[in-house]
């Protein structure tokens, strides 16, 4: 039987964060494997969603961790370079603008408070401010919003995610293209991954950062977690008329816009029953767009009313039901099992801390440079949340 010091179930952007940060720690000298049931990442979230990195969250953990992973992007040329070749993620600092009305004013001047307590550069912009900053938006509704000046923006996801793997790959970390079908454990410890092929691959130690995946690989082990899975579709479009330094706008009803080469991107999360949980369905739905997400934007930017659409894509999100944040950190009665699991739509921005963190936990069973013990998957059982206000 194969044998490896840490096995990674997931090669996407999480996996190759905590293999690249495991084989980049000269206080680790074990062997990686990353098993990714599907290398050309055509389905997974790193792929195919917006990818942008923002502070503007409620929480002090989540806040932090951007801190870290916004300096990690600006240096990512230098981090995971290969052989004299500099990954380029094509960075655009263009800042979140998050709206307010006045039933979220409170809600926002909080955030804002704790966000620049903790160092983040945002702007708290009264209704005046908004339209002297920016001209093309209509603030009649609206009571104030925050902006990131510096610190927030979007880049090429699948292009973090690649260099990740490149840099990991480069260490020596193995990929192998399979399937894991359950964990192994006796005697409360987790010992493999069984394959789908029935092969069983020892592991001293087994990272869950397969996505989608992750409920039911983690059941597989009997540890139950509330992950639940949902579809996020994206539309693109371009405008009629010029609009100019557009950041990544968030509309009080949660519809977010943005800039995207030439044109926009835009999309909308529904809640409640028009959420449903979702197995192998991409296709798009187009009325998302035309009854809610157009109306809306063409609404809050008067110049979107004259657009032309353009592609759509959909694909899945791991949200976690307890508190949408992350499951981080392993469950009592399986110490060498640690979970990756439910980011609700931040897995890209926080890649960079969150596989800094699992290679803590693996090379000296604690955090070392960020606690993010707030994340543990213990407060799922304790009852206790770390309520994240901001979800896009």
């Amino acid at each position: 039987m194969t044998h490896y010091d840490v096995v990674i179930v997931g090669g996407a952007v999480t996996g190759s964060s905590a293999a690249y940060h495991l084989a980049s720690n000269p206080d680790f000298s074990g062997k990686v494997l990353v098993l990714e049931k599907d290398p050309s990442y055509r389905k997974c979230a790193s792929a195919l969603s917006a990818a942008s990195i923002r502070q503007q969250f409620s929480t002090a953990v989540n806040i932090k961790i951007s801190l870290y992973g916004i300096e990690f992007i600006r240096n990512i040329g230098d981090l995971l370079e290969v052989d004299g070749d500099k990954p380029d993620i094509g960075f655009h600092e263009d800042g979140y603008l998050f709206l307010a009305t006045d039933a979220g004013r409170e809600t926002l001047s909080e955030n804002h408070k704790l966000q620049v307590e903790l160092g983040a550069d945002i702007a708290f912009l009264e209704p005046d401010a908004l339209a002297t900053t920016f001209p093309w938006l209509s603030v009649d509704d609206l009571s104030a919003g925050c902006f990131g000046r510096t610190g927030e923006g979007w880049f090429d996801g699948y292009g973090m995610m690649q260099a990740f793997r490149k840099k990991a790959r480069s260490l020596g970390v193995e990929y192998r293209s399979a399937r894991a079908a359950s964990i192994e454990v006796e005697k409360g410890k987790a010992t493999g991954v069984r394959l789908e092929d029935g092969e069983v691959i020892a592991a001293g130690t087994i990272i869950n950062a397969s996505g989608a995946d992750g409920r039911k690989l983690a059941a597989t082990a009997g540890i139950d977690i509330p992950i639940e899975v949902k579809k996020r579709m994206i539309f693109t479009f371009k405008s009629e008329d010029r609009i100019e330094r557009c950041p990544l706008l968030i509309d009080p009803n949660g519809t977010y816009v943005r800039g995207d080469s030439d044109g926009f991107i835009c999309g909308w999360a529904p809640s409640g029953e028009d959420d449903p949980e979702v197995e192998e369905d991409f296709d798009v739905d187009w009325n998302l767009f035309e009854d809610h997400i157009w109306p809306t934007i063409a609404t809050r930017v008067p110049a979107f009313e004259r657009i032309k659409p353009g592609a759509a894509w959909a694909g899945y999100y791991d949200m976690c039901g307890h508190d949408d944040n992350v499951l981080l950190g392993a469950m009592p009665e399986l110490p060498n099992f640690l979970l990756a699991n439910g980011f609700s739509g931040h897995g890209l921005q926080q890649a960079p801390a969150v596989g800094r963190g699992l290679s803590e936990l693996v090379i000296y069973d604690e955090y070392r440079s960020l606690d993010l013990s707030d994340l543990s998957p213990v407060r799922v059982r304790d009852g206790r949340q770390v309520r994240e206000k901001n979800i896009v």
